[in-house]
């Protein structure tokens, strides 16, 4: 029986290993970030200068999801995020987590899922610290050149949604034309 578990296990090892490199870098760098920049330390010279007029190191504390929506529903947020987790664990057959993109997929997903609610259940807000500034706007994105700041957990739930819905379209596909 214990060769059974780990052998399920060891089907999605790559899901745990992406979600465990994404949740790891994450709360490095916000634990970095937390105990040596100032909460709201937005410009220089409390903020690390990266690249001059483009890319800082800031601390942000964002009460919201994306672009700071639903701001002030932090336990709402970590609530969904957990709910998250478990559909994704009960829907894994259907989501065909057995196959190795979707294992990369979905781990980047659920690293950066756990690394934001973390953040909401321990500090009441996600640390968000990689900031850019373009010399350009876009009205309803960035009305101002400025892109809204985000972490390495966001990064994995970005990408892992990107790569899922590729890949589903490709699996989809090839699906298709096994039929035909």
């Amino acid at each position: 029986m214990p060769n059974q578990s780990l052998s399920k296990l060891n089907r999605y090892r790559l899901l745990f290993v992406s979600a465990i490199v994404v949740f790891v870098l994450d709360q490095i760098t916000k634990a970095w970030i937390f105990n040596n920049l100032a909460l709201d330390s937005y410009y220089p010279p409390e903020a690390i200068t990266v690249i001059d007029g483009f890319f800082y190191i800031v601390h942000i504390g964002n009460e919201g999801a994306a672009w700071g929506m639903l701001s002030g529903y932090g336990g709402l947020l970590a609530l969904f995020a957990l709910i998250t987790l478990f559909a994704i664990y009960k829907l894994r057959h259907s989501l065909e987590l057995y196959r190795k993109p979707m294992q990369w997929a979905f781990g980047l997903l659920i690293g950066g899922i756990l690394g934001n609610m973390i953040d909401r259940l321990i500090h009441g807000h996600v640390i968000d610290f990689l900031d850019f500034h373009f010399p350009f706007t876009i009205p309803w994105v960035m009305p101002t050149g400025r892109y809204p700041s985000f972490n390495i957990a966001d990064c994995g739930i970005v990408i892992g949604t990107i790569l899922y819905l590729i890949w589903s379209f490709r699996i989809e596909n090839q699906k298709k034309a096994a039929k035909s």
